[in-house]
Order: C-alpha cells, then structure tokens, then sequence
C-alpha cells in the first residue's frame, strides 16, 4: 500500500514539477496556431481546451494502461514506483513534445516530422513501422472491446457468431469517425465516453484505499524486491516489463494522436495540460488496474494457488471490476474499459488515413477521397482480425506484436525530439536518455523473444520453455542503443542548418 500511494505522489507532485520544467524547456508562446491559421473544418477545427484535453485522454488511453498493468504486475510491487516514474520522465514528455513540434510546424503528422528532422531515407523505414502499429493498434481496439461486450455485458460465449456482429458495429462507428469532421462525431460523444471512463478508474482507486490496500503486496511469502526477479512464467523484469505494460509508461502510438489534437489546440499555452497531463491521468488509470490486479491475484492465489495467474488480462478486467466496485458498479467499470479501446481505435484510423493523405498528398476536403482511402484502410484491418479471430494464440500473437511494435515506433519520436531541441539550443538530454533507455529495451526484448529473433534458443543458450536467459540479447541492445547515440549525434549536427532555414521560411 505504501508503494502504491509513493508512485500515486510521484505521478502528481513529480509531474506537475518535471511537466513546468518540460515546457520550460519548449517555450510555448502566442503565436497562432494550426487549428485558426488552417482552420478546414474537418481537420482543423479550432475546439475548447476541456474537450481538446478530453480527447487527447479517450483517443490515448486504450486498452494498454488496463490490460498491460495487470499483466505487468505479476513482476511485483516494483511496477507501482516504474510506472509512474516512467510516465514522468518519458511518456508524458514524449506526447508533450510530439503535440507541440506538430503544431510549429503546421500540425503535421509525425512521418512528416521524422522527414524534416531524422531524413527522408528514416521516413521511408518509419512509415512502414507507424502503418504496422495502427492496423495493429485498430484490431486490437476492435477485438478487446468486442470480446467484452459479448461475455461481460451480453453474457454469451466469445466464439459465437454474436461476436462478429459486435465487430461489425464497431468497425461501422471507425469509419463513421474516420470520415466526418473531428468535432462532428468524436468532439460529441467522447464527453460521454469520459464520463464512464473516469467512474471505472476511480471506483478501482477508491475501493483500492477503502480496503486498506489489502493485498498490495508480494506474490509469495519472503519475495525479493529487485528488479530481476521472476515473473510467475519465468518473463525477466528488464525487459519484458517495459513492453508488457507498454502504454501505462510510454507509447509510440500516442504520437499519432498527439498530432490529431494539435490541429485542434487554440493555444500553445494549453499544450502542458492538454499533452502532457493527460497522460499522467493515463499513468494514474495504469496505476489503479495495477493495484487492482495485485490484490484479485493474491485473493485468488489463496484458493486456486499458481494457476491463479495464469488468468488472463481480459477476464480479469470483470473480476477486479466486480470486486471492487459490486455489480452495478462494476458494470460501469466493464464499460469504462470497453469505451477506452473504442475511443483509441476510432482515432487510429483517423490517423492513418490522415498519414496516407499528407504522404500521398490526397486531398481530404474530397468526401470521395476520403471514403476512398478508408476503405483501403480498413480491409487489411478486417483480414488481421479475421487472422487473430480463427487461429489459436492469435490474439496473444496480436498483442505481442502491438506491444513490441508500440515502444519501437516511440524511439523514432524520442530521435526527431532530440534533434529539434539541439538543433534549436535546449535540453536534449531529458529526451535522449529515455530514447537510448527505450532503444536497449526494445532491441534486446526483439533479440530474445520468439516472435523475434530468439538469438539464445538459436545459440543453444536457452532451452524452449526453460528459465529465460538474455546474455547475448542484453548485448544486442547495448550496441544499439550506443549506435542510436551516436546516429542522432550526427543527424543533428549534419541537418542542422537544413532545419533551421526551414524554419527561417
């Protein structure tokens, strides 16, 4: 319980200090924005700051603050002070950064921005990434919230037919929000959807200090806090942990949600709240299902013993929410969870579509340019689903992928981040540590994992289905991130005077 209340202090106190520093660092001023200088009504469209923040919250916050935290708890209490800490110094800086370069530079999206500050030939590389990560991160916010509506509010069995008809609604409500002006669809209804999202999260958090924090502590008697202690199967902290809980820290998709708002921001001055505050909210969201997980795990643990964890994420959602929050509550709690993948996915493709278009130079103000390029979107999207639906695995396939694919696309942004604040004098330090950090994580995590290159299994190092061994991967992502280094060391002291006559323009 202690942990808990340090990491809920590190998240408010820490980020409200480290966030006026990280807009101290940026300099925000008056000039005017993309939403009033390029208002279209469509994509530019000028919104209140409660709604641009509330948006920027619903369209971030999917499925991984929820489903990631209560898998990343079973690496133990440590995940209450790496949460938080990591939402401080990485992910919020991260959105921070991505939202308010955008807006300098007329909203644009972020393969735009790796082209004017990392190069054309990295942009080519990044848009197959950031196009692998939405269509992954868009079935994923399909299939989640499918699945919960059918078992948790309709009471069937997920493989019934009744579950792709669910699928077909959603997907129905993507292309609608997909195609129509952000503040037709998405600037109505998400007010609702933040209401039950706001209801599930602190219901967990009340009812987590209103036990007292019972079960907030150690999975077995006399367990050691380290940061390399075993997880139940066998996963290693660093660096599993970091790709597990994935969106509760950092997202590499939250950058290409950032770039919506900011053609929607009517002031720079709003960014810290609108940025990087909303995914401290996310950090607090993460949080609370991480406690949540750890108490319904002990509880369980009591009478099933070791196959208790090996519940999954998805069905542990109903049993926290159940718990904590009794049937009604509980209910709204269900809902709460299913809205924060709908309000991700509908933005996923927004944001393809609208990267395909600045890619492409496809006029948007066309309604059949639009539907045009969705549709395209869209079907490869239906084919993955398909996939993940009818294979054995395939969903935790799915989620694997998304999870790797979700902090390696981050790495990109922490690289242009760090080169427009040397580029332009500032700090660029507090946005290179985490990208060198973040560049070990994910190139040691590919190396060893078998959806990777599995280099110990290969090397003979690792027996399949034997205690986990890193030796030659934590090596692999040592390089790399030396090599990460010293690559945006040279990016920016070589396109320097490139950027900056742009910016002269």
């Amino acid at each position: 319980m202690v942990l808990f209340l340090i990491g809920i202090g590190i998240l408010v106190i820490g980020g409200w200090a480290y966030g006026s520093y990280v807009e101290k660092v940026f300099g925000p001023d008056d000039r005017e924005t993309p939403a009033v200088a390029l208002a279209d009504g469509v994509d530019y469209v000028e919104m209140p700051a409660w709604k641009n923040m509330l948006i920027e919250l619903l369209n971030i916050a999917g499925t991984g603050p929820v489903l990631g935290p209560i898998q990343g708890i079973l690496f133990g209490p440590i995940a209450f002070i790496t949460i938080p800490l990591g939402c401080v110094l990485a992910g919020s800086l991260h959105d921070y950064f991505v939202g308010m370069i955008s807006m300098r530079n007329g909203g644009a999206q972020i393969p735009n921005l790796i082209n004017k500050y990392l190069g054309g030939g990295v942009q080519k590389f990044y848009n197959v990434i950031i196009t692998i990560l939405l269509l992954l991160t868009g079935v994923v916010f399909v299939y989640t919230p499918g699945d919960l509506i059918v078992r948790d509010i309709m009471g069937l069995d997920v493989s019934s037919s009744a579950v792709w008809v669910v699928y077909g609604i959603i997907f129905l409500y993507y292309l609608a929000a997909t195609l129509f002006p952000i503040d037709a669809i998405i600037g109505r209804i998400y007010p609702i959807f933040g209401a039950f999202l706001i209801v599930s999260a602190v219901g967990i958090f009340i009812g987590i200090i209103a036990s007292g924090g019972a079960g907030l502590h150690a999975f077995t008697e006399g367990a050691k806090f380290g940061l390399f202690d075993a997880h139940p199967t066998g996963q290693i902290f660093i660096p599993a942990f970091f790709i597990t809980v994935a969106c509760g820290i950092m997202s590499g998709f939250h950058g290409s949600q950032a770039t919506l708002i900011s053609r929607t921001v009517g002031n720079e001055k709003e960014g810290k709240q609108t940025f990087y505050y909303m995914m401290l909210v996310e950090g607090f969201i993460a949080m609370c299902w991480a406690g949540g997980g750890m108490a319904l795990y002990n509880l369980l643990a009591q009478t099933q013993g070791a196959e208790a964890f090996a519940i999954g994420a998805t069905p542990m959602v109903g049993i926290i929410s159940r718990h904590f929050m009794g049937n009604i509550g509980g209910l709204l709690a269900i809902i709460g969870v299913i809205v924060l993948p709908i309000t991700s996915g509908d933005t996923a493709f927004r944001a393809m579509r609208l990267i395909f278009a600045e890619t492409f130079k496809i006029d948007q103000a066309d309604p059949k340019k639009r539907i045009g390029l969705s549709l395209v979107i869209f079907v490869p999207a239906l084919l993955i689903l398909f996939f993940a639906k009818t294979n054995a695995g395939g969903f935790n396939l799915l989620w694997r992928y998304f999870g790797f694919t979700n902090q390696f696309v981050a790495v990109f942004a922490l690289a242009f981040i760090t080169v427009y604040l040397k580029v332009n004098g500032r700090n660029y330090w507090i946005s290179f540590i985490p990208g060198i950090f973040y560049t070990f994580i994910v190139m040691s995590f590919i190396a060893h994992a078998p959806i990777g290159l599995n280099i110990e299994v290969l090397l003979g190092l690792q027996v399949e289905g034997g205690p986990q061994v890193y030796t030659v991967s934590y090596i692999i992502g040592v390089v790399c991130a030396a090599l990460y280094y010293f690559f945006v060391m040279k990016i920016a002291d070589s396109r320097k005077e490139i950027i900056l006559a742009e910016d002269a323009k």
